[in-house]
């Protein structure tokens, strides 16, 4: 697959040449739903707690005897069915957590990356293009590249300016490859990659590693 490189004023610059495996194969997207729900169910703290009968802190004696008042019967005010009573069927700490196989994980971001670049929501910046720490530079390159919406700027390592740039930009947001996931694309209409983050994305993804569990990765190992 073959990409247009543009510069910081949207204007195409040179066309660079993709991994297929990476981002043009048709997607999986009973995968990347699969990887969407576990990378939500791995999010969740899993501290929801309540307390039942034997926790609640009540006497545990009945309120009144059974028959001779004329009222109705009553137990414990520890029971559920009293008002400030314990809590019946409650949540209680537990790990919400779900595995998903490598090769899944791998075919779902590759499944992103494809459709997003199918569909035309993938613009590869050029390297030369340097990110101000300021937002009102960030917000005139997003104008320049016809960003209408939301974004997600991927770079090959960690940007400080452009982390900062970021944060008070609604919907534009940015990310290293090497943390890029599922959600994190499923949530912005568009993809901002530099050249050396696509470098980056099909050396984490592509090539053996499209197919293999345990091909190595050319650099340092990295969360898939």
């Amino acid at each position: 697959m073959k990409f247009q490189v543009v510069d910081a004023k949207g204007a195409e610059v040179r066309e660079i040449e993709a991994d297929d495996a990476v981002f043009g194969l048709e997607p999986n997207l009973s995968v990347v739903h699969q990887a969407a729900l576990a990378q939500l169910a791995n999010a969740r703290q899993g501290t929801n707690d309540s307390l039942d009968r034997s926790e609640h802190r009540a006497a545990n004696t009945k309120s009144r005897r059974q028959k001779g008042t004329g009222r109705a019967r009553i137990g414990s005010p520890s029971s559920p069915t009293r008002v400030g009573g314990a809590v019946a069927h409650g949540p209680h700490p537990r790990s919400y957590r779900q595995a998903l196989p490598k090769r899944m994980r791998r075919l779902a971001i590759r499944s992103m990356l494809s459709q997003r670049a199918s569909e035309g929501g993938l613009i590869v910046l050029d390297d030369a293009t340097e990110f101000e720490g300021r937002t009102q530079a960030l917000d005139a390159l997003a104008g320049e590249l016809g960003i209408e919406r939301s974004a997600l700027f991927v770079t090959a390592g960690v940007d400080d300016g452009l982390r900062r740039a970021t944060r008070n930009l609604p919907g534009i947001d940015s990310t290293p490859a090497d943390t890029l996931n599922v959600l994190a694309v499923l949530n912005h209409d568009q993809l901002v990659m530099t050249e050396a983050a696509i470098q980056r994305v099909q050396e984490l993804w592509g090539g053996g590693r499209a197919t293999s569990r345990r091909a190595p990765v050319a650099a340092a190992e990295s969360a898939d």
